[in-house]
């Protein structure tokens, strides 16, 4: 019964036709960014079967059986089509570099990066969310200009300047955490070695995260079903439980959206700094050594990513504020149609109207 119940509220709370138009919108989006992806090989310099072949021995057999491989003397269109439907296979293609599965590659680091972003979310989480309430609340004072000048120290640190401080500071001098490598396994040393990758990470994004949880609470407190709560006397706790917070989670939550975005291109530097074999690390090797098919299949997969995490967001939205569920769109006026105006009524519908002498 409870089960009956719960799945009648998610119809109730995401409609079907509410739910295909996001799902549509990601599609295409998708699509659009595949042909951007697709187009990598093609904007190489030189003969794209001479760039997939890498520093192999360019010879003709070789080259016939590349561009038979990649369908290379097909129309473009027809390149693409046999391209995308590889990669909808997981066929990704072979890796120029090492001569691998480009799948297998990216399987080996994909763990590494999704424990990495996972806890650089949680810093930015347990930092950005908390200092972001206090620096609303406590709008234009001191508490709120000193969370503000930290998150603008913070947002102005790169990662892997922040990355440096912390392996001289916690791994040197301290010696509290090691300085790099992922370490053994997937337990407590795993975790030891990702804590300053993490924190780094984490810190780079934490302002963003603050500065959109602080606006939703000044705005929210501006409101007026704050103002009347106040007025009837409602406690200044029981304000920011039930009416402030409650209105901040659809933007708190696309910001979060946002911050995933950003902590999946920050480990780009991060992986860099710490010496983690990550998908990160896998990017600029093979950016390098123009490794194209590695490079396609990490841009394909970051973007589908993002707009998954932008997709489970849209999704979201309407479950935490019943108004976006109905709220109908404002139609735009035709051309040359005059201006409505708004005419005023009687204050009570069939109540007849004063007629003055």
């Amino acid at each position: 019964m409870t089960a009956v119940c719960a799945g009648a509220r998610l119809r109730a709370g995401l409609p079907l036709g509410f739910v295909l138009r996001r799902v549509a919108g990601t599609a295409v989006l998708l699509l659009v960014l595949s042909v951007a992806v697709f187009a990598l090989l093609q904007a190489a310099p030189g003969d794209p079967a001479q760039t997939l072949l890498g520093p192999r021995s360019a010879t003709p057999e070789a080259l016939s059986a590349v561009r038979a491989r990649h369908h290379l003397d097909s129309p473009l269109a027809a390149q693409y089509g046999y391209w995308l439907s590889d990669a909808v296979r997981l066929d990704l293609g072979t890796s120029i570099r090492t001569g691998e599965s480009v799948a297998s590659a990216i399987g080996d680091r994909l763990a590494l990066t999704g424990q990495l972003v996972g806890l650089g979310l949680l810093v930015a989480l347990v930092l950005g969310l908390p200092l972001g309430v206090l620096a609303g609340v406590r709008n234009r004072r001191t508490a709120d200009r000193t969370v503000q000048s930290l998150a603008v120290v913070a947002l102005s640190t790169p990662a892997f300047a922040g990355g440096l401080v912390l392996i001289y500071v916690f791994s040197l001098m301290l010696g509290w955490f090691p300085a790099y490598g992922p370490g053994e396994g997937s337990g407590g040393d795993r975790l030891a070695h990702l804590v300053l990758p993490g924190v780094a990470l984490g810190l780079a994004v934490t302002a963003v995260l603050l500065k959109l949880t602080r606006a939703a609470v000044v705005g929210e407190l501006e409101r007026e079903h704050v103002t009347f709560a106040r007025a009837r006397g409602v406690r200044e706790r029981d304000i920011l439980l039930h009416y402030v917070l409650r209105g901040t989670l659809v933007p708190v939550l696309t910001g979060v959206s946002l911050v995933i975005a950003y902590l999946l291109a920050g480990t780009v530097m991060v992986e860099q700094v710490f010496a983690l074999p990550g998908l990160g690390s896998l990017l600029v090797d093979s950016v390098t050594f123009r490794d194209v098919p590695v490079v396609q299949a990490e841009a394909l997969l970051l973007a589908a990513l993002v707009c998954v995490a932008n997709l489970v967001t849209d999704l979201a939205q309407p479950l935490l504020d019943p108004r976006l569920r109905s709220a109908p769109a404002p139609k735009a006026p035709r051309p040359g149609a005059p201006a409505v105006r708004d005419v005023p009524g009687p204050a009570v519908s069939g109540a007849p109207e004063k007629v003055g002498r």
